[in-house]
């Protein structure tokens, strides 16, 4: 990835879209006055990951497009669709700070009129890791980013690493789509403890949030151990995984993959990553460190 120069921040007042023919309008306004768009997908209740990955697109575009929709099709029936953190004046205020132009705020039936039936698949890279415990939440995801970039017409989106799965899978979708977008991941953003940021931290009692930072540490001790030469991917998973067991209430998988296409390991032997999901108290939390 070729870093871009940076482009001097040209403001407006923020501007709000409800559907996609107001944001597609406002897209093709930008693009005949040959501005670059840069993007920045989420689904709101904005924490300091997601203005890093705004201040990110500012530097990199003329135009600086916040999406915020709290996608239904990515949900499972039995998880936390309904009490997904929602701050929209706070994003908002956020998005303003940071430098952004327009936020796109769709509504479901905006994205997904009645009749809708047509779904995007990425199919090896949404197996295994999140995908082996969350059916359908990559086809919603390849489906709904697939859909935004169609309506806000980017040339650059970013995206933070913590969702290392994602960030492959939307890469993968983008060179097999043939998209004109330039995919940019940015390392994953932590407290001082270590805890990586999430929209999800909210939900964390006291004694939780304490215990979740057993993630990160369980994490930064397999990189040490990998930095002082260990290799074998079955004992860098199984240290991590007992660091984890008694400090979170159910570890979900942890997994050592090729950090290019996702491949199992048996060994460390070219850039990596391990990843884990774990549920602390009733949420479900997700982080990773690569590996050479």
């Amino acid at each position: 990835m070729t870093d871009a120069p940076t482009r001097p921040p040209v403001r407006q007042s923020l501007v709000t879209c409800a559907t996609p023919d107001e944001m597609s309008a406002w897209s093709r306004a930008a693009r005949a006055r040959s501005e670059r768009i840069a993007f920045v997908p989420t689904m709101g209740a904005l924490h300091d990951g997601h203005v890093a990955l705004l201040r990110e697109g500012r530097r990199r575009g003329d135009r600086l497009a916040l999406s915020i929709f709290v996608n239904p099709t990515q949900f499972g029936p039995s998880e936390d669709l309904g009490r997904y953190p929602r701050d929209l004046p706070g994003d908002l205020a956020r998005a303003s700070d940071a430098g952004v132009d327009v936020v796109f705020l769709p509504d479901r039936a905006a994205m997904y009129p009645p009749g809708h039936q047509t779904t995007v698949q990425v199919q090896e890279l949404a197996s295994g890791m999140c995908g082996a415990g969350r059916p359908g939440h990559f086809v919603g995801v390849a489906t709904v980013v697939c859909k935004l970039f169609n309506i806000v017409q980017p040339e650059v989106a970013i995206f933070g690493e913590k969702d290392f799965q994602q960030l492959a899978l939307i890469r993968r979708m983008v060179r097999d789509l043939n998209m004109p977008i330039e995919i940019v991941g940015l390392p994953t953003v932590r407290e001082p403890d270590g805890l990586a940021l999430s929209s999800r931290n909210r939900f964390l009692s006291s004694d939780d949030r304490t215990r979740a930072v057993s993630i990160s540490r369980a994490l930064f001790a397999a990189r040490a151990r990998f930095e002082s030469g260990e290799r074998d991917a079955a004992r860098l998973t199984s240290d991590v995984r007992g660091a984890l067991e008694g400090a979170v209430d159910r570890v979900e998988y942890v997994e050592l993959r090729d950090a290019q296409d996702l491949r199992p390991l048996d060994a460390v032997d070219r850039p990596a990553v391990i990843a884990v999901a774990v549920h602390v108290g009733g949420t479900r939390l997700i982080d990773n460190v690569r590996f050479g």
